[in-house]
């Protein structure tokens, strides 16, 4: 699926300096995406449609489903209704730990993913990458979050997605993932990174939006030792990256930024 398919154009009227012009805009699709595991569906995900394999490995891995893409037989994108249900065929050691897994999400709790079970997940540990030796340039920060913008053509006909790249100060940008929801962009892009074999501790992960703390987490599950963004942090994202060993550059600004955690990767 590429990006024309997701994205529309649709008629509107514009007010402009007091006048109305009749004419079109581009806006991204939205639709349901399921992923199903064992012909069971785990979760469903308002997302783009696109690059939906890649989501399917990078939401796996950072869900903690899987933990390497050998463990994924195969993934097939099948049509339903307005959206789709991609179904991932896990080998047997991690299908048989998904199922013990549901099991014990579907307690006497109301909800079935509420209460401790959900709160746990929503601050787990992560991967301590505080060894990771990776030292970049100050102008590869810069770099890292203005290719990843001009390489968004999805934005560029919407002005309405996010995006998340992986940059490498020797190669460039080597991956760039777009969807109408931040966690999916990354999620696509983790994706990316292990599919096509990229090492992710030897790059930066850039992002175009906010750095919440699940942004953090998938960084770290992914195992690359810094994340930049555009926007500011949270105080529980700090924290996070903190006990991560995740070097957080945020606000990244022209030739402008701001370091919160792990400045000694930064060799400016």
């Amino acid at each position: 699926m590429s990006a024309e398919a997701s994205f529309r154009r649709v008629a509107r009227t514009a007010l402009r300096d007091g006048a109305r012009a009749e004419g079109e805009r581009a806006v991204p699709e939205e639709v349901p995406v399921a992923f199903s595991y064992g012909g069971s569906t785990h979760a469903v995900m308002m997302a783009s449609p696109a690059d939906l394999v890649d989501f399917a490995v990078g939401f796996s891995l950072t869900e903690g489903i899987i933990t390497s893409r050998a463990e994924i037989r195969s993934i097939e994108v099948v049509e339903a209704g307005q959206g789709y249900d991609v179904q991932v065929d896990l080998q047997d050691a991690e299908a048989d730990a998904l199922r013990a897994r549901r099991r014990h999400m579907a307690g006497p709790v109301g909800c079935g993913l509420c209460g401790i079970e959900s709160i746990e997940q929503a601050v787990r540990t992560v991967p301590d990458l505080s060894g990771v030796e990776l030292f970049v340039n100050g102008h590869d920060i810069v770099a890292a979050v203005k290719t990843l913008s001009e390489a968004q053509s999805l934005n560029r006909e919407t002005r309405a997605v996010h995006g998340a790249g992986f940059y490498s100060a020797q190669e460039g940008l080597l991956a760039v993932r777009e969807d109408v929801g931040r966690h999916n962009a990354l999620d696509k892009l983790a994706g990316a990174v292990i599919n096509t074999e990229i090492s992710s501790p030897a790059g930066i992960v850039a992002v175009t939006s906010r750095l919440s703390v699940e942004m953090v987490q998938k960084t770290a599950i992914l195992g690359s030792p810094v994340l930049a963004a555009i926007s500011a942090p949270t105080a529980l994202a700090i924290e996070t990256a903190e006990r991560a060993g995740v070097t957080l550059v945020a606000l990244v600004r022209g030739e402008d930024f701001e370091i919160f955690t792990r400045a000694d990767r930064i060799v400016l």
